[in-house]
């Protein structure tokens, strides 16, 4: 395989990037589904998906990087490898036996994704795949505190 196919693979997820309906959304849930048997007949714990996604990081801005390259555009809805990296580092922070809390995970990612807030919008301006994955690590690490902050209430409740 070529570096350019890898690329355009590894930035769509498999091809979970071309689907024709709120492909962000669709790469957040496969990043959930893969995390989830990780966890499940892996045995990561959650806190695994932190390093898990510092991995990914870089490997994630290349292949970005080339796929907006190959393709002359600027972050394609259909690079979604940002969304697995931001929506394992929001994972990093539940309690996996807990099925409400990987809803939450996804529902909180999503919610700084889309909207991104000021802190988060400004990551985008770095140079190419980087700042497409580094807007959706910024709103992963908003979610990741606060799902961090929803346990210790719960917790401490």
């Amino acid at each position: 395989m070529s570096n350019a196919r890898f690329a355009v693979a590894l930035a769509t997820w498999g091809g979970v990037g071309y689907f024709p309906l709120a492909p962000g959304t669709m790469g957040s849930l496969a990043a959930a589904a893969v995390g989830w048997l990780f966890v499940r007949y892996g045995g990561m714990p959650a806190w695994g998906f932190f390093p898990l996604a510092l991995a990914l990081f870089a490997p994630a801005a290349w292949a970005a990087t080339e796929t907006e390259r190959a393709n002359r555009t600027h972050d394609p809805g259909y690079i979604v490898v940002d969304e697995v990296v931001g929506q394992w580092l929001a994972l990093a922070a539940i309690r996996p036996e807990r099925w409400e809390e990987w809803l939450l995970a996804v529902v909180l990612f999503r919610l700084f994704d889309v909207t991104k807030p000021p802190p988060i919008r400004r990551l985008e301006k770095l140079p190419a795949g980087w700042g497409v994955v580094a807007d959706d690590a910024g709103a992963g690490l908003c979610a990741m505190m606060i799902l961090g902050a929803y346990r210790w209430l719960i917790a401490s409740a």
